[in-house]
């Protein structure tokens, strides 16, 4: 039987590799009985322009086909050293899926290996969340609570300037490689090892003249997506790191517990987003279910008006009877953006702190026979209101900047706008009006006052005042500090991973 391709739920025709020469082989047009032979002669002549376009682009594919295997032989035949013919192909296949959008990739087997570790939240490592820019070393976003790299003093905002495994890999000559030229899929497996082995790793930090050696023991490391505590006058507060296999119940057993504690009800809820870079669409849509009992969620569209697929809400959820400010920063993408705009477009809360990084696709994960995987873009999701929030980000009802070092302040976050063949939003969204600069709204609105962490400070304070709720369904953003320069500086069409 054929694989079957689950959008279209038509056969999938696959290109084969034979003989020494990898001539390349399309099963399409080979062995057709002649009754579909006679059925595509009848329709070529009912369609006559639609059958010459689909000549035309046949006759492309061939050639195109054709100047692959002439280069593969090219190289084969006259490279100046023997070739590994796997990794050519290898690389080919990985090139091919390259030129579609950032978030598609080819996954051989340990990359495919760590994304299920990823969903899991449980591997053996140091245990710290890093980010890195482009030709700069990685930096620690922060480590995690009660992780080697949390007792051996690592910090947020630590930059890795170099990496020296215990076990040095084969292709290495030097015991410590600079990170400034590593992938982040590269420093990641060099962290991560054996429970028990150490790895030595140099940090530069604000007041170091020169990077300092930590050597940490590899341990278990398990990541909880979800951790609450009680704050000030029974307003809870929820941070969900990442949306993990087990966010949603982990997200339930939090609630239940602030529920408890405040006795019965909180006052309000603070729902921390902040630098969390998605997940599983299942669990976003689980944990926005929390608080809606009716309406959409998300709904995802996929090439063809009929690859629609709607995510409601249920009826048996739907926690009410207190307010919710979602904190947002660039960091919130993906399955992030999924919640905060569902729940603002329901006016179920208000989101609060700077525009999101603004990924309005969807992945899905093929796995390949080898152990290998292709993750592939199949569809953009909108929000209830059906707005698409790529490449845009969502825009906060109340703009908060974070208090930063001017070091920290000075460094531009990368957004979805920034990767190298992303999705526009006119192509997510045609219909929507011309967005913004959301730079500029983020400038116009700098919180003054200089706490530990001034977003958390302003949700606290406008929790504690409704007349932030009952402006609410007037749709205006409001502004912290000078009200109408930040409103007037946000997206005309400011839509809510």
């Amino acid at each position: 039987m054929p694989r079957i391709d689950p959008q279209t739920r038509r056969p999938l025709f696959l290109a084969r590799l034979a003989g020494s020469c990898f001539t390349l082989a399309l099963v399409v047009g080979l062995a057709v009985a002649p009754i579909a032979a006679s059925e595509a002669a009848e329709e070529a002549q009912a369609n006559p322009a639609e059958s010459k376009a689909d000549d035309a682009a046949d006759a492309q594919r061939y050639e195109d086909l054709s100047l692959f295997t002439h280069v593969l032989s090219l190289v084969r035949a006259s490279y100046v050293e023997p070739v590994d013919e796997h990794l050519l192909l290898r690389g080919a296949v990985r090139g091919l899926v390259q030129e579609l959008d950032p978030h598609s990739s080819f996954m051989d087997i340990d990359a495919y290996t760590e994304m299920q570790v990823d969903t899991r939240g449980e591997f053996h490592g140091l245990g710290i969340e890093i980010t890195k820019n482009q030709d700069e070393a990685i930096e620690v976003v922060a480590p995690i609570d009660g992780t080697p790299a949390s007792r051996a003093g690592i910090q947020a905002r630590d930059r890795i300037v170099s990496i020296c495994p215990t076990e040095r890999p084969e292709d290495w000559t030097e015991d410590c490689r600079p990170t400034q030229d590593m992938s982040l899929f590269e420093a990641v497996s060099l962290m991560r090892g054996r429970k028990d082995t150490e790895i030595t790793i140099y940090i530069f930090r604000e007041g170091f003249d020169v990077p300092k050696p930590f050597t940490i023991r590899r341990d278990v490391v398990k990541v909880a997506s979800v951790e609450g505590k009680q704050l000030e006058d029974d307003i809870g507060y929820v941070r969900i790191r990442s949306f993990q296999e087990n966010t949603a119940n982990e997200l339930r057993a939090e609630l239940d517990g602030l529920r408890a504690e405040s006795g019965g009800k909180p006052a309000g809820l603070l729902l921390d987003l902040r630098d969390n870079p998605g997940g599983l669409l299942d669990q976003a849509v689980q944990v926005a279910d929390e608080w809606l009992s009716d309406g959409l969620i998300v709904y995802t569209q996929g090439r063809d008006d009929s690859q629609r697929q709607d995510y409601p809400a249920r009826s048996d959820r739907g926690r009410n009877g207190y307010p919710i400010v979602v904190l947002v920063n660039a960091g919130s993408a993906s399955a992030s953006e999924i919640v905060a705009g569902a729940l603002q477009d329901h006016k179920r809360a208000l989101v609060l702190g700077v525009n999101t990084f603004g990924k309005g696709s969807v992945q899905t994960v093929f796995p390949l026979e080898d152990g290998s995987a292709l993750r592939l873009t199949t569809a953009l999701y909108y929000t209830p209101l059906g707005r698409s929030i790529q490449e845009v980000g969502i825009a906060p009802d109340i703009i908060v900047q974070a208090a930063e070092s001017p070091v920290v302040a000075s460094r531009r976050r990368v957004r979805e706008r920034d990767l190298q063949g992303h999705f526009t939003h006119d192509e997510a969204d045609p219909d929507a009006a011309a967005a913004g600069e959301e730079e500029g709204a983020e400038d116009a609105s700098v919180e003054a006052a200089a706490r530990p962490d001034v977003q958390l400070s302003r949700a606290v304070e406008v929790l504690k005042s409704w007349s932030y709720f009952d402006r609410l369904s007037g749709g205006a953003p409001i502004a912290s500090g000078a009200a109408s320069g930040a409103a007037s500086a946000l997206p005309d069409d400011a839509p809510g991973e």
